[in-house]
Parts: structure tokens; C-alpha cells; sequence
């Protein structure tokens, strides 16, 4: 029986699931940890965007790469996570510069609030378990709402050749024209690439990076 519908099957809810990872595991015990988020910093850089940028790290946990915005200088930075416990261990690790940050617990395909545009979107963690139609369609209608126009979106998941299941959940692997055709409606693609992420446990998971800018 295919591994998804037997978790739904079973009752399966996936915030119980992801605060019971992050309650569990640490940071680098986990496959997605990086030390250092360089393809997502050097992605946003190379944007040159003022300090004034709405960033939202979707899926973001508790990732690094909220405490190199910071440490850039960017001054509004929101991170969305499913499981409250991730975001809590962010916010100890940074300490009062948590205060700087705009924390929000929430599924993304549930996320209702369409009064903030953000200038850039950045996720690397969750739209790769999105698996059914509705959930990605679902998905991409909140992205294009709040996403600015001309803003930019970057989404980094699975390729082709990288895991087919994360933290015991099946995942959607996508090719540079797969991505393309998701996103062709309301975005125009920048560049794509495919990188290997190195997990703490010495293996080898292949991604695909696409950037993205708001039609």
C-alpha cells in the first residue's frame, strides 16, 4: 500500500508528525540541515534588493538562514513553519534578535493572511510534500497573492535523481521543466540548477533550485 495514503489511512496528521520530529531530533541530526544556506543566500544577494525587503522563508524551521538575513542586515523577515517547536528553537538560538522577526505557525496551503506581499519567497522545505493536485494548485494560488509583482520566488526540492521519501513521508521530485510548467502560469523562470546537499550523515541528496520572477 503506497506509504502516503497509509499515514492517512492511520490518522495521519502532519503537524503532529513535524512537531514530533522537531521535539525529537536535533538541528544536525536532521537530513536538511546546512550549516551554511549558500545557494539560498547567494540566490537573494544576487537580487541586490534593499534592506527594506519582505522575506518570507517558507518551511523555513529552525534553518540557518534566518540568522544570515539577519546578519545582512535585512530588516523584515517573516518564517513560517508548520511545527511550533522548530520555530521555537530558531527563536532561542537567535535570542532577542528574534524579536526582529515575524514568526508565523501555520500549514502552508493554509495560510490565509493575503494583506502582506512579500518581495521574495524562499522555500526549500516544503513544497516537495505537496503530492496531490489540489495541495500544489492550492499552494501556487498563495504564492501568486502574496507574492509582489515583479517580486521573485525560489524554490528549491528533490530532482529526479534525489530521495523519493524525507523524514518518512513520500515527496514529489521535479526536473528544471517540471518546476518550469508549474510555476509558467504567474512566474518567469530565471534559472534553474541541480546541487548536491551533503547530509550529516555523509550521504548525497540531489536537488533542483528554480528562481522565479512575479509576471
Amino acid at each position: 500500500m503506497n506509504y502516503f495514503l497509509t499515514f492517512l489511512r492511520m490518522g495521519y496528521d502532519k503537524k503532529s508528525h513535524w512537531e514530533n520530529v522537531f521535539s525529537n531530533k536535533n538541528l544536525t541530526d536532521v537530513s536538511w540541515f546546512q550549516e551554511v544556506p549558500i545557494t539560498s543566500l547567494t540566490f537573494i544577494r544576487s537580487l541586490n534588493l534593499p534592506k527594506t525587503a519582505q522575506i518570507i522563508d517558507v518551511g523555513g524551521g529552525d534553518s540557518y538562514l534566518v540568522d544570515y538575513l539577519l546578519k545582512d542586515g535585512f530588516e523584515h523577515i517573516t518564517v513560517l513553519d508548520i511545527s511550533e517547536k522548530a520555530l521555537e528553537k530558531a527563536k532561542e538560538r537567535l535570542g532577542e534578535s528574534a524579536n526582529k522577526i515575524e514568526w508565523i505557525v501555520s500549514d502552508i496551503t493554509e495560510y490565509q493572511d493575503s494583506s502582506k506581499k512579500y518581495d521574495v519567497w524562499h522555500d526549500r522545505a516544503a513544497f516537495h510534500f505537496l503530492v496531490e493536485n489540489g495541495q500544489i494548485e492550492t499552494y501556487l494560488s498563495i504564492a501568486k497573492t502574496n507574492i509582489k509583482n515583479e517580486g521573485f520566488l525560489s524554490v528549491g526540492t528533490f530532482s529526479e535523481q534525489g530521495p523519493t521519501k524525507c523524514s518518512g513521508l513520500e515527496v514529489k521530485q521535479y526536473s528544471e521543466e517540471s518546476m518550469t510548467d508549474k510555476f509558467k502560469e504567474n512566474f518567469e523562470k530565471i534559472r534553474c540548477i541541480n546541487e548536491n546537499h551533503e547530509t550529516p550523515f555523509k550521504t548525497v541528496q540531489n536537488f533542483t533550485f528554480c528562481t522565479f520572477q512575479r509576471k
